[in-house]
């Protein structure tokens, strides 16, 4: 099974300057794989990510969530970002390959726009569908739970996480000598971005997703 993230970038259309969030999102795509086969941004601000391990895309969409978290908004005294952005995870086979992420199919692709779709309905940022009902359930309670503090992630949380999640082993005071703070500056901003309980839900997910794939 494969997991397909659908998403779109909230309140983009304010930013004069979209390069400011579509150059870092490139980049970081770039490194999951190859465009347009596994990834493509289309309509401005709508794009799709074909990622090949399911238990991966948990984490995936926090880095995605993240990087927008820390682009620079419009009012530079204000400390969140101007936009945000709308994810969705679908998790299931791939029964068609195209040479466009756009063109290729199965429950996996269905059931990411199915949940994107019901996302902007509800007015929720992120969420999951797969073949388990039970443990979608559970999933969706714990990502809109963490969407109450993650939607409100400041630039200094956002950046805080992404380093975090890119190298996973880094310590408090190996982060501080990278943003140039003290250690308990940078107790501060962790404790701020809720990383702990972040990590947890990963953890919870890639260990559930492991069982289910069995």
């Amino acid at each position: 099974m494969i997991a397909v993230i659908t998403g779109d970038i909230v309140a983009s259309r304010k930013l004069v300057n979209q390069e400011k969030w579509l150059l870092p999102l490139k980049s970081l795509l770039s490194t999951w794989g190859e465009s347009p086969t596994d990834w493509k941004l289309d309509r401005g601000d709508f794009f799709q990510v074909e990622i090949k391990h399911s238990e991966d895309v948990l984490r995936k969409v926090l880095e995605i969530k993240a990087l927008i978290k820390n682009v620079a908004p419009i009012d530079v005294r204000k400390k969140i970002s101007t936009i945000d952005v709308r994810l969705a995870m679908g998790v299931g086979e791939k029964t068609y390959s195209g040479e466009s992420i756009s063109e290729s199919n199965g429950p996996a692709f269905i059931y990411s726009g199915e949940k994107f779709d019901q996302l902007k309905k509800e007015g929720t940022l992120m969420g999951i569908k797969t073949p388990w009902k039970d443990f979608d359930e559970e999933m969706n309670l714990y990502l809109r739970l963490a969407s109450i503090f993650m939607d409100k992630w400041s630039i200094s949380s956002a950046e805080l996480v992404q380093i975090v999640l890119n190298n996973p082993k880094i310590t408090q005071e190996e982060i501080g000598e990278q943003l140039g703070i003290k250690q308990n500056s940078v107790s501060g901003r962790w404790n701020r971005a809720h990383l702990n309980e972040i990590l947890e839900v990963n953890k919870i997910f890639e260990k559930k997703i492991k069982a289910l794939l069995e």
